[in-house]
């Protein structure tokens, strides 16, 4: 979208940053999602539902896990990963957020913490999509504090019982596996800071479980009525005397260090979706501004609405150089958590506020599904809450910059 020279939505050329390769991802995913998420999405929406097959697609494609190396994964870097998710999302947070969960929770957890087996058995079947993950942390009462977790396994002979439930969880039930986080007698090395949990005592006993969906005392019940991640599945999962074996323990994973440092690597791909479902909302707003006319002129050439393409402008070019910025640090090796929670803060917020003025713009049809950006605006107050709310990561940042601890 050119105009006297510059490139209205990548007004200050991020994407001469990019290599080659990374460029390739990008228009790959974006003719993708082009092509098989917008012709549908606005259905998939208003229905309350993802078809299961999207799964293969983006298996076809090389997206599910393609950060993770060995086992049918690209080895892709963190900036492509990123750049895969803010094309992702960019159609909807429902498809980000299935690729998200396949990939930085259920198949990083098992690429981080499982053991030769586990991998073989699992990580191919899932970056192909034959198989999809789900991921069992969060539960009804307990979502900031997960060391508060109900959700036990106890050992019965070699065995493990787990009973419990978990609640919010993307992909529950059409996943043909679960990572279960369960509190357990187990010995525990390594305890969770203060700033990621309140009771560190409780904590290190958390035990990670590859959990297959046909096991028995395992149901998964999808949650209704929602009016944000419509186009995704969200599900209870709920755990009575489901008994798997010893080889279902993730061996290399104790206490919260485990499932935090799978958040971690999700949150990661979010500073990233919300600059896309940012854009998406912008460009939207932008050629509405130009052809709506009010008072015989386009919208666009009144001084309010200019105000307000320019500051949407403003903040999406920052919030993709942050992203870009930090996607290089990690490939580096040098991200901190807290720097990952300084942009999952700002880049959130600030698309949620661009999709709330781009809405502004679009009038009354902005609340229609005929325009994407009441969904995406419905979508990011999810983000806004999911994999840490925004008011945890400030406190992750506060204790970053002032030593103190504020959690406690």
């Amino acid at each position: 979208m050119k105009t006297l020279g510059v490139d209205a939505v990548d007004f200050l050329d991020v994407g001469a940053l990019l290599s080659d390769e990374e460029r390739i991802v990008r228009d790959t995913v974006r003719a993708f999602v082009r092509d098989r998420v917008l012709p549908n999405v606005a259905e998939w929406f208003e229905d309350g539902t993802l078809p299961r097959a999207l799964g293969k697609q983006l298996g076809e494609l090389g997206l599910l896990g393609m950060h993770l190396r060995g086992y049918g994964c690209a080895g892709a870097s963190a900036v492509a990963y990123g750049i895969a998710c803010m094309e992702l999302e960019a159609g909807d947070a429902g498809v980000r957020s299935f690729a998200s969960v396949q990939g930085s929770l259920a198949m990083y957890a098992i690429y981080r913490w499982g053991d030769d087996g586990q991998k073989e058995a699992w990580l191919p079947r899932m970056s192909a999509g034959d198989a999809i993950g789900c991921f069992g942390l969060t539960e009804p009462d307990f979502g900031s504090n997960p060391a508060g977790m109900r959700t036990y396994a106890r050992r019965d002979g070699a065995d493990w019982v787990l009973n419990g439930t978990k609640m919010w969880i993307t992909n529950g039930s059409i996943a043909d596996v679960a990572i279960v986080w369960a509190n357990t007698d187990d010995d525990a090395h390594g305890r969770a800071s203060a700033a990621e949990a309140q009771d560190v005592r409780k904590a290190a006993g958390i035990r990670g479980f590859i959990v297959p969906t046909n096991s028995k005392g395992f149901v998964a019940n999808d949650v209704h009525r929602k009016l944000s991640l419509r186009a995704s599945i969200t599900s209870e999962l709920v755990l009575q005397d489901c008994r798997v074996p010893p080889d279902a323990v993730l061996p290399n994973a104790r206490g919260l260090a485990g499932p935090l440092a799978c958040l971690n690597e999700a949150r990661f791909g979010i500073i990233w979706g919300a600059m896309g479902a940012a854009r998406a909302c912008y460009e939207t707003a932008l050629d509405y501004a130009k052809t709506r006319v009010q008072f015989d002129r386009p919208i666009g050439g009144f001084q309010i609405t200019q105000q307000k393409l320019v500051n949407m402008l403003l903040e999406l070019n920052k919030g993709t150089l942050l992203a870009l910025h930090l996607g290089r640090k990690k490939d580096a090796g040098q991200l901190r958590p807290s720097q990952v929670s300084f942009g999952k803060l700002n880049n959130v917020r600030e698309a949620l506020a661009i999709a709330r003025e781009a809405r502004t713009i679009l009038g009354a049809n902005g609340v229609t599904l005929e325009y994407p950006v009441i969904r995406h605006m419905n979508n990011l107050e999810s983000v806004l809450t999911y994999e840490g709310t925004s008011e945890m990561h400030t406190l992750i940042v506060g204790k970053e910059i002032t030593g103190l601890d504020a959690f406690t």
